[in-house]
């Protein structure tokens, strides 16, 4: 969905914070039913969220130390790899005129629905838009952190688990951006952007692109570029 913000830059506790209440005010809009059983009870007896989006992104913001400027050129990506939460979310997008995010209004300017190039079975390249949560025994981890990968390779295994396809293998951290700190409801998410390569199923990549990397991902984090 492409924006523009009514206000010049966003509050730190508003580029990721409202995302997840976002996220069920669109799907309840069309379906308060599945809103809310997504939101207590997970899907189909597994309690994790299966969508993803992004904070939102402006292109153009002009730089500015410690601040998160906008632009009249934003946008902010929506997904779920299950159908059924798709459609709803499609419907309640295409809808909007406008996104209360925190405490700023995003017009909408534009909204399409994206279709990505087929993928192929074998070895992928993902780089994520926002960053990746990985934890361990509470502790937030970076990739080059011990067990970093294998709490990586965990999330994943369990995400091709729910979708009932094979897990990938092979995980591989290529790049890493810097260590980000957002607060939500109060409390730290850290992590950073990467790039990874893996071996993985086809229908595994496509649905990791409309979910994402790691955990809080219906925060708008680990979003798949």
């Amino acid at each position: 969905m492409d924006v523009k913000a009514d206000v010049p830059s966003l509050r730190w506790e508003d580029v990721h914070g409202p995302a997840r209440a976002v996220m069920y005010e669109l799907l309840g809009s069309q379906d308060a039913v599945l809103a809310q059983s997504v939101h207590d009870e997970g899907w189909k007896g597994q309690p994790l969220k299966p969508f993803g989006l992004t904070s939102p992104q402006f292109k153009g913001a002009p730089k500015k130390k410690g601040v998160y400027t906008t632009s009249r050129d934003g946008s902010v990506w929506f997904g779920s790899p299950v159908p059924e939460i798709a459609a709803v979310l499609v419907a309640s997008l295409a809808s909007r005129t406008e996104i209360v995010w925190g405490s700023a209004r995003l017009t909408v300017r534009g909204f399409t629905v994206d279709v990505g190039a087929p993928a192929s079975d074998g070895p992928v390249e993902l780089r994520t838009a926002t960053p990746v949560v990985v934890k361990h025994e509470s502790l937030y981890l970076l990739p080059g952190d011990d067990h970093y990968v294998e709490r990586l390779q965990h999330n994943l295994t369990r995400k091709a688990d729910f979708l009932g396809l094979p897990a990938p293998h092979g995980l591989r951290v290529l790049e890493a951006g810097p260590r980000r700190r957002f607060t939500v409801r109060g409390a730290p998410r850290i992590g950073a952007e990467v790039r990874v390569a893996m071996e993985a199923d086809a229908r595994f990549v496509e649905a990791l692109r409309s979910w994402g990397l790691g955990l809080d991902t219906a925060q708008g984090f680990g979003w798949i570029r």
